[in-house]
């Protein structure tokens, strides 16, 4: 490879040393035909992790900056490799590779550095879904428009939204019904003015004054170790924020996974349907680093999967890719 600086030609060499060669005692350059890369790479690695090494080389997807005063330890991949492993292709779900459209609701930023950061998420994690294959994400920072529903068969929803009413829920019915799927993320669980609409779509929301809250350490309890997103977990620890005494609605839900507050279970990840369509709630999502730990990625991509009746790893080679994982 070379470079050049003032009157000189910079070579610098497969094993990372360079020269300087002055320009006037240089003839012609002339590009090479062939890659550096040594021949047969593709072959010797293997489709998968040649996949893998053009993704770490194509993507600038790194673990978001942190100015909080903590961060909370890495988990290990062997964890995150345990989890990956010990799962099953669930026999009811499309093809692994079928064509998947998603749309990114955010809006804006509402709680101090690292917390609630739903434009920086939106961004980051549109940047990671988009290196699956067959997969549209598209970005909305306001409700979605009837297009947008029309043309989405998974709809995320991290954005804080207390004006949600009844017409909104009509809107919810309609994608459901046609099977559409719905992935609910911490505080866009908020209902404040109007918390039966939500909650009659997707079990349980948080309404200001009455739900009670807790930041630190929230340990995951798994209650169905064989459903699509938590296979393979048992018990995880993340650093977040808790929400419990929530507003019930007339759906019945399934509880994957519960943290203990005040003495009881409370509900921290579930599922619902209706119709055709799908819905996985996550409490879990008020930190930034909360969305680089491998484990809650692996819930939340199979959230995001499980939704649209898409394989449980449909998404698990972009699992680590910019997260932070310790070796």
């Amino acid at each position: 490879m070379i470079s050049y600086k003032k009157d000189s030609i910079v070579i610098r060499n497969i094993s990372g040393t360079s020269q300087a060669v002055n320009q006037m005692d240089v003839d012609a350059t002339s590009p090479l035909s062939v890659s550096l890369m040594p021949s047969g790479l593709d072959k010797m690695l293997g489709e998968q992790k040649m996949k893998d090494l053009m993704n770490y080389l194509l993507t600038s997807i790194h673990p978001a900056e942190i100015q909080y005063p903590f961060l909370p330890p890495m988990k290990n991949a062997s964890e995150v490799n345990a989890v990956l492993s010990n799962r099953a292709q669930v026999p009811d779900t499309k093809q692994s590779k079928d064509p998947m459209n998603i749309l990114w609701v955010s809006g804006p930023k509402d709680h101090g550095p690292d917390e609630h950061d739903y434009p920086l998420q939106q961004e980051r994690w549109t940047k990671l879904i988009s290196l699956e294959d067959n997969v549209s994400i598209t970005n909305v920072s306001q409700w979605p428009s009837s297009d947008q529903f029309k043309n989405s068969d998974v709809i995320v929803f991290y954005w804080n939204f207390p004006g949600f009413n009844e017409e909104h829920g009509k809107q919810l019915d309609s994608f459901l019904q046609r099977g559409g799927g719905l992935v609910y993320l911490h505080y866009a669980v908020d209902a404040t003015e109007n918390p039966k609409a939500l909650a009659d779509r997707i079990g349980l929301v948080w309404q200001g004054g009455v739900s009670k809250f807790r930041h630190g350490e929230v340990e995951l309890k798994i209650t169905e170790n064989d459903h699509p997103i938590t296979q393979g977990f048992n018990r995880v620890i993340f650093h977040d924020e808790s929400y419990w005494q929530l507003v019930e609605g007339a759906k019945n839900i399934n509880v994957l996974a519960t943290a203990e507050e005040e003495g009881k279970e409370i509900p921290m990840l579930w599922t619902t349907t209706e119709g055709k369509g799908r819905v996985f709630v996550s409490i879990l999502g008020h930190y930034n680093w909360t969305f680089d730990d491998p484990l809650f990625r692996i819930l939340l991509l199979r959230g995001i999967a499980w939704t649209g009746n898409q394989s449980n790893h449909r998404f698990e080679d972009i699992v680590t890719i910019g997260a932070r994982v310790s070796k």
